[in-house]
């Protein structure tokens, strides 16, 4: 119950951006998890989630820099020495990369498989993501952004 209210958490914060744990609280309503806020304090330390704030200056849960997304390094790699620069239109990211590595860069995206993400698709040097919302889009910017920098 617990792992399956943390995989719940996880998807939650990762498609959403998340403020306070009452509004987590809320979404894990929706998925069918009642806690107390007992509960949902000790999952959040337990599981390492800090508050991050994205260029708006809006705070959200997100996970801490050594329970990020457990995807292997080489994509990790491959991602941070391709990608020159991100940015965002409404629910698009644009990804600039390096020549002839989008097409590399954008298979490792689709190796993190997040939930927020509905589709991409790679040119030769640059990737567009579409997002489920606008929140999903800015978060993902950020997480971009420190991961390039």
């Amino acid at each position: 119950m617990k792992k399956d209210r943390h995989d719940a958490i996880l998807n939650i914060i990762n498609t959403h951006l998340v403020s306070t744990q009452l509004e987590l609280a809320q979404y894990l309503k929706k998925e069918g998890y009642e806690t107390t806020q007992a509960t949902l304090s000790r999952d959040i330390r337990q599981m390492g989630l800090v508050k991050k704030s994205d260029s708006a200056g809006r705070s959200f849960y997100s996970t801490s820099q050594r329970a990020e997304i457990s995807i292997s390094g080489k994509y990790i790699s491959v991602f941070k020495q391709s990608v020159v620069s991100v940015d965002i239109a409404g629910h698009l990211l644009v990804i600039k990369c390096f020549a002839g590595m989008a097409p590399a860069a954008c298979a490792a995206l689709d190796s993190m498989k997040w939930d927020g993400i509905v589709g991409t698709i790679a040119g030769d040097d640059t990737i567009f993501v579409a997002c489920r919302t606008e929140e999903f889009a800015a978060e993902m910017e950020y997480k971009i952004g420190q991961l390039i920098d």
